[in-house]
């Protein structure tokens, strides 16, 4: 089973290999996914070179089944939603890691 990195993970990693204290980092993680986040909202697209692309794509309604009764339709509206596209380098580095 793989290991998580949570954010305070991340943080601890940052702070010990930099000068700055566990509350300056996690102030610039928070406000790096806040400014992400209002980014995505405005039905922009955020780009990190080398890693990848968040965008936000439109998905149709659709009709789902109740799993308890499937006999009855449900009706799915449509929604956005957030995807991820990789980047070439992380691809690369992540493929490596089966062969």
């Amino acid at each position: 089973m793989a290991n998580t990195l949570t954010k305070r993970d991340l943080v601890n990693k940052i702070s010990a290999e930099t000068d700055f204290t566990q509350t300056e980092v996690f102030d610039i993680v928070q406000r790096a996914v806040d400014i992400i986040s209002e980014t995505l909202s405005a039905g922009d697209r955020v780009v990190i070179r080398n890693f990848g692309t968040f965008h936000i794509k439109e998905v149709k309604p659709k009709v789902g089944r109740n799993p308890k009764n499937p006999g009855k339709d449900v009706p799915i509206p449509a929604r956005s939603v957030v995807k991820f596209k990789v980047g070439k380098e992380l691809k690369e580095s992540v493929s490596a890691l089966t062969k």
